[in-house]
């Protein structure tokens, strides 16, 4: 019976050749994209989530309220984690990791990598997978260090890594007593190289202070342990250790959160941790829904559009005994072997897409054909797939009366609520749903790029202060103007893109005690800062160390922060905080350096008092970039010949602050592309059999004098009426779930009524684009063959 149903399935399909053709590669297009975005989805919903103990694993955050706002961050205070471990018998463990960005040296072989100090039980308490050494021991001494399979090739080749040295930052020298497998893409541990805690208090930048929240800790809690109870106990820990010192009044509470959660549902939103990505998960895991869907909507209109041609087979199968219950499975039979065809063709497509594919999403996703549950995935996929696209189809055409099938009686074609014309409907208004999201993403974006900088961001760019220059910074600043490679240049502790550094606690002539909430963004300078950043000076002048040597003290506020201030006449006044008293000599125009979809908060922007991480360039624009890049290369070179010359430019790290969003929308756009795509090619095939059904009434239309556009257009109309009503159903949809995604910009757009009347234009041309075809054709078609056979 079953090898029956198979051959009659088959000869059905290379019958109709067409028709097989349209819906293997609509299926194929939808299940292609509906595995990539399952893979995408498995990987985000894995992160975290796979070590041994992940039951077990905490971050430790704080919460505090900052002007109002209640916050929660996961930078905590170095001296934090020994303090779980000792007063607090619920910790098993507790490990610290900040990162580092060392020059590796092995003679002449030089890498720049990021890497981490930890703990020593931190590769045990995260189980790293370790190729090579002892997890338990690897970081024992403080000039021992692990690294990764992939950086242990880069230096030794294929030759035994362990117990070989390794050249730290040209300086001290480390023994390789471990080699990792290379970081999973479903874990936040990417470093390259771990090194040991201890080497980190060797250099001297441990510190007991718990207002420096600037290091990760993680616990281990043990076996039965309460999360609830256990955060009950440690949430005055920061301000227990600071009653009655000088970090008095501190006001940070603490508590534990689960790492597995952190990734998915780790925005904070007044002072707690909501859902922030999983609802990115939840969206395309609905799209990948939809497309599927839309693919198998595909398959029900083209097999219940042909249904004429069935409609005898059924009846005749009918008379000579079959059973409703038997022509269901043969039906749901031809589907199933129609989708492992296209099964098989999305596999071969997911294959060749799914390197383009980790290029857009950032990601290293694989199909698994190792793995033997890959198959037992893919079958089940593919049989859900047949099921689901041949269940309409089945139930129609075995519905078929024998009596009024064989007298040429089908069902009629053109009612009113054709289940066909709901599937059309369902089509293209999540088409359109995705066209309208598309451009409104695209016009966030542009909004945000458009936003004034408040800097120049041209022929900038920032270097890492490494080795020896600092040291030299003098000569060398003074070396790059001579020399005509740059025109300024100024030290800071970040990037002028990024602010790694923000406090609070300040006072100033006028202030309230609630004023030492306010939270500043820092930034710091030692000279000619307007002039190399390219900001303006509202008032006062620039820090200038080497003009006026008090200026180690000096500090310019941004607009912001002298409005939230109430500054009247700032300029000469104190700001006391950070243990100093600062002296404001200058206000600068507000500039973007976190995110440009968020308001500018008020900056400090500091002395030589504060600390230098960073140098920044503005290059001559009287020279071309190469040649003053090449100034800069050789006048660096000469100071500090250890180290290779690494740069970026400003304007690329700032484009990258767009990058989330733009993949967003690079997403949507592909995704509102591939729906629209199956869509057409449904929409293509039912056009075709319904120009067929009615070639007899066109046929006598063109004999009684109905001209070619009037045909086109009356075999077009219907399924224009079919786009429109798609239109009027997606259109408040997209505006809720629009609206929701704009939320998290707090500088966003309004939606504009343009984007509907667009996304309605666009929906309408590719409809009549793809039926006019099948009109055009059909309304060109001879009469005389058409009506031969009356």
């Amino acid at each position: 019976m079953l090898k029956n149903y198979l051959k009659i399935a088959w000869r059905n399909l290379v019958k109709s050749k067409s028709f097989t053709l349209l819906n293997i590669i609509g299926l194929a297009v939808g299940m292609a994209a509906a595995i990539l975005i399952i893979l995408w989805i498995q990987n985000e919903m894995s992160f975290d989530r796979n070590y041994a103990k992940s039951d077990r694993l905490y971050l430790m955050y704080n919460r505090d309220t900052f002007s109002g706002e209640k916050w929660a961050w996961n930078n905590t205070p170095k001296i934090m984690a020994s303090f779980l471990k000792k007063d607090y018998p619920e910790v098993e463990d507790a490990v610290r990791l900040s990162g580092s960005n060392f020059l590796l040296t092995l003679d002449e072989k030089k890498f720049q990598k990021s890497g981490a100090f930890v703990d020593s039980t931190f590769l045990e308490v995260f189980d790293l997978p370790m190729k090579f050494g002892n997890a338990s021991t690897a970081l024992d001494d403080p000039y021992n260090i692990v690294i990764t399979e992939e950086l242990a090739e880069s230096f030794f080749g294929k030759e035994e890594a362990i117990g070989k040295t390794i050249r730290i930052d040209n300086k001290d020298n480390f023994t390789v007593t471990g080699v990792l497998e290379n970081p999973r893409n479903d874990t936040r541990f990417q470093a390259e190289y771990y090194l040991p805690w201890a080497y980190f208090k060797k250099l001297g930048w441990d510190d007991e202070w718990w207002g420096n929240n600037s290091v990760n800790t993680y616990v281990l809690l043990k076996k039965n342990t309460t999360v609830d109870r256990f955060n009950g106990k440690v949430r005055t820990i920061t301000i227990d250790h600071t009653k009655g010192k000088d970090q008095d009044g501190s006001t940070t509470e603490v508590f534990a959160y689960p790492l597995s959660q952190t990734y998915l549902y780790g925005k904070s939103e007044n002072g707690q941790l909501v859902e922030g990505r999983i609802v990115t998960v939840r969206l395309f895991g609905i799209i990948a829904a939809f497309i599927l869907l839309i693919a198998c909507i595909n398959f029900m209109n083209l097999s219940t559009a042909r249904s004429e041609k069935r409609a005898k087979e059924v009846g005749i199968r009918k008379v000579v005994g079959a059973l409703k219950s038997s022509l269901i499975l043969q039906f749901i039979g031809e589907s199933v072997l129609l989708a492992l065809f296209a099964g098989l063709l999305a596999v071969l497509m997911v294959q060749i897409s799914i390197p383009a594919f980790n290029k857009l999403v950032d990601k290293h996703l694989y199909l698994n054909f190792a793995d033997p549950f890959f198959y037992l995935q893919l079958i089940g996929f593919i049989l859900f797939t047949g099921i689901i696209a041949g269940s309409y189809p089945s139930f129609f055409l075995s519905s078929f009366q024998p009596v009024k099938v064989l007298k040429g009686k089908g069902r009629p074609i053109g009612k009113a609520l054709d289940p066909r014309k709901v599937l059309v409907v369902t089509q293209f208004t999540f088409a359109i749903l995705l066209i309208i999201s598309t451009l409104i993403i695209r016009q966030q974006i542009k909004y945000a790029q458009d936003r004034e900088m408040g800097y120049n961001k041209e022929s900038l760019i920032y270097i890492g202060l490494q080795g020896e220059l600092d040291k030299h910074f003098r000569a060398i600043r003074q070396a790059l103007v001579e020399k005509g490679g740059a025109v300024a240049v100024t030290k800071s502790m970040s990037p002028i893109t990024e602010q790694w550094s923000d406090s609070w606690g300040f006072s100033w002539p006028g202030s309230t005690e609630a004023d030492k909430k306010m939270d500043f963004g820092r930034f710091s300078s030692d000279a000619d800062f307007t002039k190399a950043i390219g900001t303006s000076l509202v008032a006062g002048r620039d820090i200038d160390i080497y003009t006026y040597p008090s200026d180690s003290n000096a500090v310019l506020l941004n607009e912001t922060a002298v409005k939230k201030m109430r500054l009247k006449d700032p300029i000469g006044q104190i700001v006391k905080g950070d243990g100093r008293d600062l002296q404001i000599v200058g206000i600068v125009k507000d500039f973007i350096i976190n995110s440009p979809y968020e308001p500018i908060g008020p900056m400090l922007i500091m002395g030589p008092a504060s600390w230098f991480n960073m140098m920044h360039v503005k290059l001559n624009p009287a020279k071309s970039t190469a040649d003053a890049l090449k100034i800069v290369e050789e006048v660096l070179a000469e100071y500090n010949p250890a180290y290779p010359f690494e740069y970026h430019f400003v304007d690329d790290a700032y484009e990258k602050k767009f990058e989330n969003t733009q993949r967003t929308g690079t997403l949507a756009s592909l995704f509102a592309g591939l729906t629209i795509l199956i869509s057409c090619l449904g929409l293509f095939g039912l056009s075709a059999y319904m120009a067929a059904n009615r070639i007899k009434e066109i046929g006598i239309r063109k004999v009684l004098g109905a001209s070619i556009t009037s045909i086109s257009v009356l075999l077009s109309k219907d399924f224009l009426k079919l786009i429109l009503i798609s239109f009027i159903i997606a259109s408040p949809i997209a505006i809720y779930l629009m609206n929701k995604w704009l939320e998290d910009y707090k500088y966003r757009i309004d939606i504009s009524p343009w984007v509907f009347v667009g996304a309605g234009v666009i929906s309408l041309l590719i409809a009549i684009l793809t039926v006019s075809f099948q009109a055009i054709k059909a309304a060109v078609a001879d009469p005389a063959k058409s009506l031969k056979a009356e």
